[in-house]
């Protein structure tokens, strides 16, 4: 079965995340789509960043809500790279794209830019916050959006560690999510089925190796979560890197040690 992938942060296993340099190398490894994340910069810009810091991707320091737009672009976000905004990555591929917001306010700020461009049929919104998946999908009608979930037996809040909220599946349908993202080292056959009965797609992450995705197929998921450019081909019936365009049958290459092959089950 095929087995879409998308870019995690582009392609983050070999390229600076969340960059314009990620986001394209993603493209043009064959990728079916692309996930990035998004916060607000100080003067209100939707900044592409994982982190509600700056200080592990780039070589500033400080909360990216302290900076201005102009701040961030003069931090180097890796190889010379520059931090983007939502309406760059827009522009600079052409695929699909997973936009992962944080909070209500970023819910607010997306919203407006996907209604000005009529983005609908190309941007699934998610994110791990309940209210924020609802603030969207109240904001814009018609708009994909998936619930992401670490599947963790507690949760931590300011308040100390707390069990885990009601069941991934009552979530998403509550929230009018068609879509769960779902850790895949801590999925189960159980919580898929569970989710299945709501009529739920299935989205798995994070699948870089090809055991993951063997597992990945076992369960029947929708789609995976990479940060490896080889992933997308492997996901696909008959793919795999040595199918690519290298004139090597997969076969001939899997297993053997330092092939860098994503083999198939």
């Amino acid at each position: 079965m095929n087995v879409p992938a998308i870019g995690h942060r582009g392609v983050m296993g070999v390229e600076p995340e969340n960059t314009l340099r990620s986001f394209v190398a993603a493209e043009r490894a064959g990728l079916d789509a692309v996930e990035l994340d998004l916060h607000l910069s100080k003067d209100g810009a939707l900044v592409v960043m994982h982190d509600a810091d700056v200080d592990r991707t780039t070589d500033g320091s400080g909360p990216v809500a302290d900076h201005t737009l102009a701040e961030l672009r003069a931090l180097d976000a890796g190889l010379g790279e520059r931090v983007p905004v939502f309406e760059e990555v827009l522009a600079a591929v052409s695929v699909p794209i997973q936009a992962e917001i944080k909070d209500v306010q970023a819910a607010r700020a997306l919203a407006e830019v996907m209604r000005e461009r009529d983005l609908v049929g190309r941007v699934e919104v998610s994110s791990f916050h309940d209210e924020a998946v609802a603030e969207i999908a109240r904001l814009v009608p018609g708009v994909r959006t998936a619930l992401i979930d670490g599947l963790h037996p507690v949760r931590t809040t300011p308040g100390g560690r707390i069990p885990q909220r009601p069941g991934i599946a009552e979530r998403a349908v509550a929230v009018g999510a068609a879509t769960v993202c779902l850790k895949l080292r801590r999925l189960t056959l159980e919580i898929v089925e569970e989710v299945r009965g709501h009529d739920l797609r299935i989205i798995g992450w994070v699948v870089n190796t090809p055991d993951q995705l063997r597992l990945a197929r076992a369960f029947g998921l929708d789609g995976v979560t990479t940060d490896r450019p080889e992933i997308g081909g492997a996901g696909r019936v008959g793919g795999g890197v040595g199918s690519r365009g290298s004139g090597r049958p997969e076969a001939e290459n899997a297993g053997r040690p330092g092939s860098g092959d994503v083999g198939l089950p």
